[in-house]
């Protein structure tokens, strides 16, 4: 476990921020699993269940953005945060919710690329 704790204070804020933006995992779910799951299920329940699951990124997420927002400007944090969402959403929407995976994801990842390329580019 120590070992653990210095790796993750020896890391650099950025790659602390990735990592924790992972979360993005939980909300894909609170936003979009609910449509599969509790379909038949009256509204008020998939409401509450998404703000429970989406209660544990928010958990996360939150620390991120305080983490990231020293070394990123708000823009790289957000585009930061898209790409990881991007990255999260396909194999979620593929795997579990059985969407065809199709080419516009792969657009959509290009496009994200060029954002992220004119947000960082001076960063660098």
């Amino acid at each position: 476990m120590e070992t653990l704790i210095n790796l993750w204070h020896s890391m650099p804020p950025v790659a602390k921020t990735v990592l924790l933006l992972i979360s993005n995992t939980f909300m894909s779910f609170a936003w979009y699993a609910h449509l599969k799951n509790l379909g038949s299920a009256p509204l008020w329940v998939a409401i509450v269940t998404s703000w429970l699951i989406a209660f544990f990124e928010y958990i996360v997420m939150i620390p991120a953005n305080r983490i990231g927002f020293g070394s990123l400007s708000l823009g790289q944090l957000k585009i930061l945060q898209e790409i990881v969402s991007l990255s999260i959403f396909v194999p979620f929407a593929v795997l579990y919710m059985k969407e065809p995976l199709k080419l516009d994801y792969l657009w959509a990842a290009l496009c994200m690329l060029g954002a992220a390329y004119f947000i960082f580019r001076d960063h660098v």
